[in-house]
């Protein structure tokens, strides 16, 4: 957590999970509040991402088959969000073809941060992490690599 001293702009934390909903890793630059354990925290954060998805997706005004509410999906399928505020945090979330999701938490200023998901997922998590030989895919990692790189990474985004 050295970064959260260092960084400046919005980014409060990310969360990087796999299709399965374990958390891959979890990165803190700011938060205020902790009421919750990591472990908590973490599991009601992909609770609330598979609700909304399951939610906009029945919400889907395009699509014929809409499925039931709560029923998994893959990855692309349905109607999909991006990222939605509230007046104390953004939250802005990508997710791969492989199932693998990026939730950035923010200041609810900041932009889109799509771009800046993309740009964690291809030249950090995959430089540092995916095409590292020691890494078994879908589980936790620490990289202090992949940290130092985010860490950098966030000071440029305002």
């Amino acid at each position: 957590m050295a970064g959260a001293l260092q960084t400046r702009g919005g980014m409060r934390c990310l969360y990087l999970y796999n299709r399965s909903g374990v958390c891959l890793h979890y990165h803190v630059w700011l938060r205020t509040h902790t009421t919750l354990s990591p472990q908590q925290d973490q599991k009601l954060m992909f609770g609330l991402l598979f609700s909304l998805k399951s939610f906009t997706s029945k919400m889907d005004p395009t699509s014929v088959h809409k499925g039931n509410l709560g029923v998994p999906q893959f990855a692309g399928q349905g109607c999909s969000f991006h990222s939605f505020s509230t007046n104390t945090y953004k939250l802005s979330l990508m997710e791969t073809p492989s199932g693998i999701k990026l939730v950035l938490v923010t200041d609810p200023k900041m932009g889109d941060l799509r771009s800046a998901l993309k740009y964690i997922y291809n030249n950090i998590y995959v430089e540092y992490v995916v095409k590292n030989p020691l890494y078994i895919p879908g589980q936790p990692f620490r990289c202090q690599l992949f940290n130092s790189a985010l860490d950098e990474y966030a000071k440029t985004i305002q």
